[in-house]
């Protein structure tokens, strides 16, 4: 997949549904000299291209060279001022914000009165809504009107403002260490993926233990308590303490079914709360409660109560899509998941321009994996080499090396031995090159680089060393993640059973199920 640079205005433009296009042309129009002019034409001519071409901007006449950027920037900015009024984006965020302006404006007008009449409302609202970095503004503009604006009960207000601002001041701080503390582990996992020693665990470890803040969990409000769980449910992941992940999952979930309005003034970490409450039940699998879990969001999600935007339609698409996935997985039924690829193939390209390449990638591996599970290695092969051909990935470094681990597994089922060699060399050398070399990768390249030398008669007894040697590692602290990316044992199982892989998992799934 190319990284093909996209000019920013024309995805914007790109991005509009037809009654944001229809209101926009309203807004510009609402001036008659605005129906001439060159922002509108230009915008007209983008509409209209499937490809950004500078070349036909300048040929359409429309604007010369060196002042194309400017009315680039200007039709920008229109767009984005004729979005910010569509009733649509007008959340309870944006309203708090747009009283603040009014309040802003009328305090320069002197009319310091009724500035902070709105600001004590909007204020209450703000507070209500765990929107305390506005709150805090808003409270820092009382004070500075308060010393121009003189009552009687002032004395009273300088300390009540005071203490307010003491309180936002250190719930935001709070915020902002859980939330930085979050992002840290979060950017953790993309790099590296999961811990791999105890030297990595011990990184973590300290790393963790020093830089969460000191808290009591009933001071803590909504906002607190969501970045302390997110970054609990980071830790646990890197540390593969899956039980962990999914106790913090849940309560992340459980916050925002406690605090029934924050679902749709934050419907994004609501729907990525049930993603990763969803991930972790996949990996400790728990079958009934993951499709009981999976069911439920799916129908918040399809609510007409709940919040509808590009971006929640791209990440439901993503979320919901990567878990069903994951649920024929947990079920063996492979077969019955392939009208996925369809579905998934055509998200990818309809939100392609707000799903970043990690993110494919992890959907592509997914599609492979079914595939896999189908018997279908060709088609395996085909997905896989999207992962490994992909030369702008720079995250998840994991993903890279078991997409390799595959391939080479999916050519040897697939019959095609002629490619193994040069494959099995490749493969080591990018395991050795991404230091990602553990025991059973170790020990899957070392029996597919001897089946050369094997008799068909052999291969059983083959199969069997190989078996016996990775169960060693199925719950080992730091080896059990290959199980995570492919179940080998599944694959060698069904091989030793003569069954389908499928069959094998199915089969594990029905005596899990609970």
């Amino acid at each position: 997949m190319t990284n093909v640079h996209k000019d920013a205005l024309f995805v914007l433009v790109k991005s509009l549904s037809k009654s944001e296009k229809r209101q926009f042309k309203l807004y510009v129009g609402r001036l008659g000299v605005n129906s001439d002019a060159k922002f509108l034409a230009l915008f007209n001519l983008l509409d209209k291209s499937k490809l950004y071409n500078e070349k036909n901007i300048l040929e359409s006449g429309i604007v010369k060279k060196e002042q194309l950027s400017n009315l680039k920037a200007h039709l920008y900015k229109q767009i984005l001022v004729s979005l910010r009024l569509n009733p649509v984006n007008q959340n309870i965020r944006v309203q708090i914000r747009e009283q603040l302006d009014f309040a802003t404006i009328l305090y320069q007008k002197g009319l310091y009165k009724q500035s902070l009449k709105i600001l004590d409302k909007v204020k209450t609202t703000a507070i209500e809504n765990e929107e305390k970095n506005i709150a805090y503004e808003i409270v820092e503009l009382e004070k500075l009107i308060e010393t121009q604006y003189i009552t009687r009960s002032i004395p009273d207000r300088a300390n009540e403002l005071a203490i307010q601002a003491k309180e936002l001041s250190g719930h935001n701080v709070m915020t902002s260490k859980l939330s930085n503390l979050s992002l840290q582990l979060y950017g953790m996992m993309l790099k590296v993926g999961y811990v791999k020693s105890d030297e990595s665990y011990k990184m973590v470890q300290d790393y963790f233990q020093k830089h969460l803040p000191k808290y009591k969990i009933e001071d803590l409000g909504f906002r607190e308590k969501l970045w302390l769980y997110k970054a609990h449910l980071w830790y646990s992941f890197l540390i593969q303490d899956f039980l962990s992940c999914y106790k913090y999952a849940n309560k992340w979930v459980d916050l925002f079914y406690e605090n029934k309005d924050m679902i749709y003034l934050n419907p994004v970490f609501f729907i990525k709360g049930n993603h990763y409450l969803l991930e972790s039940l996949f990996y400790v699998k728990y079958s009934s409660q993951f499709k009981h879990t999976l069911q439920k969001l799916e129908a918040i999600l399809e609510s007409r109560s709940f919040p509808k935007n590009d971006n929640i339609n791209s990440l439901a698409f993503l979320y919901l899509n990567a878990n069903r996935l994951n649920q024929h997985f947990l079920e063996g039924t492979f077969e019955k998941g392939l009208y996925l690829v369809k579905i998934v193939e055509y998200g990818i390209n309809k939100h392609k321009d707000r799903i970043d390449a990690h993110h494919v990638m992890v959907l592509y591996y997914k599609i492979a994996c079914l595939y896999f599970g189908n018997g279908d290695n060709k088609s395996c092969i085909q997905y896989l080499k999207k992962i490994i051909e992909n030369k702008n990935l720079k995250m998840r470094e994991d993903l890279m090396c078991f997409a390799r681990v595959l391939s080479l597994v999916a050519h040897y089922e697939a019959g095609m031995d002629y490619h193994l060699e040069v494959q099995l060399k490749s493969t080591y050398k990018f395991l050795l090159k991404m230091n990602d070399m553990h025991e059973v990768q170790k020990e899957m390249i070392k029996f597919l680089r001897n089946l050369g030398n094997i008799y068909p008669h052999e291969l059983r007894d083959e199969f069997l060393k190989l078996y016996t040697e990775l169960k060693k590692y199925e719950d080992h602290p730091y080896e059990k993640r290959a199980f995570l990316y492919l179940d080998i044992i599944s694959w060698l199982e069904s091989h030793l059973e003569d069954k389908p892989v499928s069959q094998i998992i199915r089969e594990k799934a029905m005596a899990l199920k609970r």
